[in-house]
């Protein structure tokens, strides 16, 4: 096999709560993670001459080792080196179609995708453990997009507990066209603000509701229990995005909320018609939103059968 195409979905938080700062320097955090099918596409193809490179078409993603991506293969070649001798270097194109710098974890997933591709390329036969291990070594976000579904995030993100999966039910994604969140700007400004309220044995204050309704499958229950901390500091910083949020809970949502330090919001759904309509009430209303429709998936980073 010299090359090959892989999926790499989004995610979205259902729940985000900061319990802290690590010694590291990380946020010690509790989040509840799912992963929709909202994706980018990856080709991967061996080169010869042993040489790294990636390409985008898309004006904001970066094609140096700044990517994720790039980063991954830089990684895989030196955890591997007598592999990367015998099969050659890899060219990376990205396919972009999650949004960039959206709080969608686009950088992860690409990053995640290309650990996967390249285990696949090189014969590595890497277990999901192993392959979670090295994405740890590179993001907080990147252990659960190898892997996907509804999963319980621990530790900074990293340390990860399966959940029952939500497959199916509908999703809208919505983010305005021109605007950024800086995670780091939110981490600080949460901490400048609500930092008071932690200390050394300070756990998830209610979880245990969304817990129980992802167990019961109540979609009900699991849009009750939404919960971002993030949502503290952004929406009072960008009434625009706090707007946005509201026209998603008045258009016939089950749920909606700030996904990881955003600017995107999300919103759950019975099913797809559901979330088609209200993704038309959003861009009825502002048209300086870029909108997605999409599901709720059971899957992480999958490689594309190749063609007959």
């Amino acid at each position: 096999m010299s090359s090959l195409t892989l999926i790499a979905p989004a995610k979205i938080n259902l729940y985000l709560e900061i319990l802290g700062r690590r010694p590291d320097g990380f946020h010690k955090v509790a989040m509840v993670l799912q992963t929709i099918g909202l994706a980018d596409r990856l080709h991967l193809t061996g080169r010869p001459d042993g040489q790294l490179t990636l390409t985008c078409a898309h004006p904001q993603v970066p094609t140096d080792s700044s990517n994720l991506a790039w980063r991954a293969a830089a990684l895989m070649a030196e955890q591997f080196p007598d592999s990367h001798r015998r099969h050659g270097g890899v060219a990376i194109h990205l396919d972009k179609h999650i949004p960039v710098a959206a709080g969608l974890a686009g950088g992860s997933t690409d990053g995640a995708a290309v650990l996967v591709g390249l285990d696949q390329l090189w014969g590595l036969g890497l277990t999901q453990g192993e392959l979670q291990d090295l994405a740890a070594q590179l993001g907080s976000d990147m252990p659960f997009c190898i892997g996907g579904g509804t999963a319980l995030a621990a530790g900074r993100g990293e340390l990860l507990s399966p959940l029952p999966d939500l497959e199916g039910w509908g999703v809208v994604v919505a983010k305005h066209r021109d605007l950024g969140v800086s995670t780091p700007w939110a981490y600080k400004t949460y901490a400048q603000q609500f930092g008071q309220r932690w200390d050394a044995g300070c756990q998830p204050s209610h979880a245990q509701g969304l817990l129980t309704a992802i167990t019961q499958r109540d979609l009900g229950a699991i849009c009750h229990a939404l919960h971002n901390d993030f949502e503290q500091v952004v929406l009072p910083a960008y009434p625009q995005v706090q707007a946005l949020k509201a026209t998603l809970a008045s258009a016939g949502v089950a749920g909606c909320l700030l996904s990881g330090s955003g600017p995107t919001v999300f919103a759950l759904t019975e099913d797809r018609p559901a979330a088609d309509q209200a993704a038309a009430v959003v861009r009825a209303q502002h048209p300086d939103v870029d909108v997605w429709v999409t599901t709720l998936t059971a899957h992480g980073i999958q490689v594309q059968p190749q063609p007959v």
